[in-house]
């Protein structure tokens, strides 16, 4: 784990912090080949430079975020995006989290994504890289 994210993960509360420490380990493990920082606030993996997956912390609780988790189609990710091809899950405690859905997104985020690295320069326009 990066010193900036485990920063970021110490400046939460206790409940936040061991819900953000295990989504970061279980990321740490299954995307071996991203590139981890903090990106507009709040924890990212990347892959060749386009975002994965992320979480923050927001008033209903830790939000894990896969940037082309819409095209996943896994029930666990129930918050799906309006504009774009995100999708998120809220955890309020760590019993919550169910990390072979999580592992079979992770496993999901490497074959499925869409080209949000080059998005401003299409003008908001997102394509999808792989499917």
């Amino acid at each position: 784990m990066s010193t900036e994210i485990q920063k970021y993960n110490n400046n939460l509360s206790d409940t936040d912090k061991s819900i953000c420490f295990k989504l970061s380990e279980i990321i740490d493990e299954n995307l071996i080949e991203a590139e981890s920082k903090i990106w507009h606030a709040h924890p990212v993996w990347f892959l060749e430079g386009n975002p994965i997956v992320g979480y923050s912390k927001q008033k209903k609780g830790i939000r894990l975020m896969f940037w082309s988790g819409k095209s996943f189609n896994e029930e666990f990710l129930n918050v799906l995006g309006e504009k774009f091809q995100d999708a998120s899950v809220f955890y309020n405690d760590i019993s919550e989290i169910n990390e072979g859905d999580i592992i079979r997104a992770l496993e999901k985020s490497e074959k499925i994504q869409w080209d949000y690295k080059n998005i401003v320069k299409r003008k908001g326009e997102l394509i999808q890289l792989k499917k």
